[in-house]
């Protein structure tokens, strides 16, 4: 049998509706301010391309950053038992809640050339983060990975221990479990903790902004939307197309986790 939807009432029906507008008319207006004839020079420009280029570099490595620490520190959040995990999580967590010109500051102030760990880092190596491409790809490690993190930590939780187990008693390895069962039975999580990561780090700007700087080499996307505002309204607005593109083309792809596919 089919089962019945009951009926919207209309007053939440109707508070839907403005929730919807408030949602739409920002993106009405910046489609309406868009430069369509001239578009494609826009963002074929050296700058826009540029910034898409330092975008890419920085958001692909972000996320290979954040797959690399981040699964493991997910994975002992999920099946790890020791004091203090709570407070190891919200620390993790942190960066979701944290205004990202705070945690920018936190990394200049940790990472920094005369910062706690920057200084006898800069010392020894000579390394400078900040104010380089580097700087842009720690910065938005910092504010993607808790979304890996929180995803896959998840999705272990939720796991059904029997498969690992069944893997175990024929005589697999943890290695071998984890690499044959566990990781692709979390497969579908996976991906999109990552796809998440990797559209959090090319959208990122509070933190990048102060801990990376604006100079040429380092100017992701964002920040040359905020540059572009105060000299280029068009190329603020062709290059914000963009961003609104990608960001369109990850919650599509995403639906299923969230809505079931409907």
């Amino acid at each position: 049998m089919s089962r019945r939807r009951a009926g919207v009432p209309i007053p939440i029906a109707a508070l839907a509706a403005v929730g919807v507008v408030f949602f739409v008319v920002p993106l009405v207006g910046l489609l309406a301010r868009a430069p369509w004839g001239e578009l494609g020079g826009l963002v074929t420009s050296d700058a826009a391309l540029e910034a898409l280029a330092v975008s890419a570099v920085s958001s692909l490595s972000a996320t290979a950053v954040s797959a690399v620490i981040g699964i493991p520190l997910a994975w002992v959040l999920a099946r790890a038992e020791f004091r203090g995990r709570s407070l190891v999580r919200a620390l993790v967590l942190l960066p979701l809640v944290l205004p990202p010109v705070v945690g920018g500051a936190a990394l200049l102030f940790a990472l920094g050339r005369s910062g706690v760990v920057g200084g006898p880092l800069h010392e020894a190596t000579g390394l400078v983060l900040p104010f380089s491409v580097w700087g842009v790809i720690v910065a938005a490690a910092f504010v993607s990975m808790p979304f890996l993190v929180i995803t896959v930590e998840a999705a272990l939780r939720n796991l059904d221990g029997r498969h690992e187990g069944a893997a175990a008693s024929l005589g697999a390895g943890r290695w071998t479990v984890m690499r044959r069962v566990t990781l692709p039975m979390i497969r579908p999580s996976l991906v999109a903790g990552l796809v998440l990561t990797w559209a959090r780090a090319v959208g990122e700007f509070g933190a990048t902004v102060t801990f990376a700087g604006a100079a040429p080499g380092a100017r992701t996307l964002p920040i040359a939307v905020f540059i572009a505002l105060e000299s280029d309204r068009d190329a603020a607005v062709a290059l914000s197309l963009i961003l609104v593109a990608v960001s369109l083309i990850v919650l599509v792809a995403l639906r299923d986790r969230w809505a079931g596919g409907r």
